[in-house]
């Protein structure tokens, strides 16, 4: 993720932290600073809460990725983000019974933290666990009461939220993989999908009708979740038994490292590509994009030659892959395009665009009407 900086990394995990996560410490710092009447005091306390807090999030995210590393499925990092932590996965793991267990994991890594710190505490007698009115008066104060307090009420919360049965939470995953237990996997995604919206209905009604704005955005955060989710699987569904050599673009334009930039212009304004491999030699050795022309234009002009502003590492696509997983690897990696390379030789470029006119017409199409037509 864009603005992210590296703070560790856990058996090849690497956990991040987005420059936006500096808002929720100010957010800290002034609750318990100011707000709290407690000055430099306060607002350090605030900081170190919010800090311990972010720590059992990224041993709920850890949770989940060193589970999902063990049924070989590649976690890219941990970021984290003000609103919490987010793994990158690359897919979920393949059978329902290990998408159950990569999905408890999380929620039950916070509910051991929490019975852990009340464990602590019995023999040192402080009091971990307090009612709702009682914990809203110890979190204003700087103490080790309010702190311990604060720890055990937000990883029961924390565990216990990501247990409700709807995407995108943990609980959605734990739902459908029951689902999938016993029927196929997009239908059980469908129905896990429906409740979760449903839920997140329920939950804005109650909100709108009690005034509760933090209950409608919790609402609207879960029923857009829930839906992404559904568009997820339904695409995997749809585009999994198709080849990439079926929905590929060929013949395909090409360009020489001693092109100009003004060359490409005139081939994209008189034609419908806008990215290009670039073959020297009838070998690939790069790719350019519109947008790298559209920075060479502005930064260095119309006659610069295509070498110096193509990209030399690029990721390509084989004819025979499927189209879904080169879909997901273009997503992780936020391209447009890839070259179709078949025995050192490009065949074809595959784009967003065809594969969304794959799916589109694949989704209308009759059931196994892919695997027909590549036989």
């Amino acid at each position: 993720m864009k603005g992210s900086i590296k703070l560790f990394s856990v058996k090849g995990i690497e956990v991040k932290v987005h420059f936006t996560f500096a808002l929720i410490l100010v957010w800290a710092a002034y609750r318990w600073g100011v707000q709290a009447g407690e000055g430099l005091t306060g607002a350090l306390f605030g900081v170190a809460v919010t800090l311990l807090l972010f720590a059992c999030v990224i041993l709920h995210e850890l949770a989940h990725s060193l589970t999902a590393i063990r049924y070989g499925v590649t976690v890219r990092g941990i970021t984290l983000l003000p609103i919490g932590g987010v793994a990158q996965m690359e897919e979920m793991p393949a059978k329902p019974a290990q998408e159950l267990k990569m999905a408890l994991a999380g929620p039950l890594t916070n509910i051991a933290i929490a019975i852990l710190l009340i464990l602590i505490c019995l023999p040192l007698g402080i009091r971990s666990t307090i009612g709702v009115e009682e914990l809203s008066q110890v979190l204003g104060t700087v103490s080790w009461r309010g702190l311990i307090a604060y720890l055990v009420s937000a990883n029961l919360t924390l565990g216990l939220f990501n247990l409700a049965p709807a995407f995108p939470m943990d609980g959605g995953r734990v739902l459908r993989a029951f689902l999938a237990m016993r029927m196929d996997y997009a239908r059980a995604t469908a129905i896990a999908v429906r409740i979760g919206q449903g839920l997140a209905m329920l939950l804005g009604l109650w909100g709108f009708m009690g005034g509760g704005f933090t209950l409608i955005f919790i609402a609207i955060f879960v029923y857009l979740g829930a839906g992404q989710e559904g568009r997820m699987v339904e695409v995997k569904s749809v585009l999994e038994e198709m080849q990439v050599r079926q929905a590929m673009s060929h013949p395909v334009q090409t360009l020489a490292p001693t092109d100009t930039i003004a060359k490409v212009v005139e081939l994209i304004l008189h034609g419908l590509q806008a990215d290009f491999p670039v073959l020297e030699d009838e070998r690939l050795v790069g790719m350019l994009t519109e947008g790298d022309v559209l920075s060479a234009l502005h930064k260095q002009g119309a006659d610069t030659l295509v070498r110096q502003v193509m990209r030399r590492q690029f990721a390509v696509a084989r004819p025979e892959e499927t189209l879904v997983k080169v879909q997901e690897q273009m997503s992780a990696a936020r391209l447009r395009s890839v070259p179709v390379v078949e025995r050192d030789r490009v065949v074809g470029l595959l784009t967003a665009q065809d594969i969304n006119e794959a799916y589109r017409l694949l989704k209308v199409l009759p059931q196994g009407w892919s695997r027909t037509a590549s036989a």
